[in-house]
């Protein structure tokens, strides 16, 4: 034990440890990359991809350490939904012709009647609201 109380081998480890840290400079650099890459990919690059950028700039980092430099500079990924059809195409009805050709103007009432549905999620599952006009 040293004179203040304290074991000498932690003085050692803390400074072993510390000596392991990439330098500050560096790691600022490393998280202005990171806000770049992401601004850059519109936010659509994540962890892997970053990496690949970051080992082609010459900085070695591991994909762990790309996540904590993500976290620490707020940088989100932004996930493309995929798209669902719900229209069933593949029929043998008969397809009808747009009468109206996006020429809403009647000149007497109850000449052209649209209609719209929307689903709506509820405790029962989805209800169907339509409407007529």
């Amino acid at each position: 034990m040293s004179g203040i109380g304290r074991k000498s081998n932690n003085y050692y480890s803390y400074h072993k440890r510390n000596a392991a840290l990439i330098n500050y400079t560096t790691h600022q650099e490393m998280l202005e990359l990171v806000k770049d890459i992401a601004k850059f990919s519109d936010n659509t690059y994540g962890e892997r991809r970053i990496k690949a950028v970051l080992n082609a700039l010459s900085f070695p980092v591991s994909r762990w350490k790309v996540a904590k430099l993500m976290k620490e500079g707020n940088v989100w990924v932004r996930y493309k939904k995929k798209y669902n059809v719900t229209t069933n195409s593949d029929h043998n009805k008969p397809l009808y012709k747009n009468q109206l050709e996006q020429n809403f103007t009647v000149e007497q009432p109850n000449q052209a009647l649209v209609g719209d549905i929307t689903y709506i999620w509820a405790a029962e599952g989805w209800l169907y609201l339509v409407g007529c006009y």
